[in-house]
């Protein structure tokens, strides 16, 4: 699986909620703000069709919106 991206925003609780679980299983994983990065935001709206945050991106067939702790659990286990 390649690097894991998550799309967040600024003040979005499941956002920092999904940094603290992935933190402490030691997942590697970059953060892109989407009200800086209008490409990424145009990404995850217009190309994934989430209209919320986090949007956790492993690949084109891994990804999903919201603090889903069965996902998350998968993407810290692959």
């Amino acid at each position: 699986m390649s690097t894991i991206t998550v799309y967040t925003k600024p003040q979005c609780d499941p956002c920092n909620a999904t940094k603290i679980f992935l933190d402490r299983k030691k997942v590697n994983y970059r953060i892109i703000d989407v009200t800086e990065d209008p490409d990424a935001y145009r990404f995850i709206t217009d190309e994934l069709g989430y209209r919320q945050t986090p949007v956790v991106y492993a690949d084109e067939n891994h990804h999903f919106s919201g603090f889903q702790i069965d996902a998350l659990n998968k993407l810290a286990a692959a």
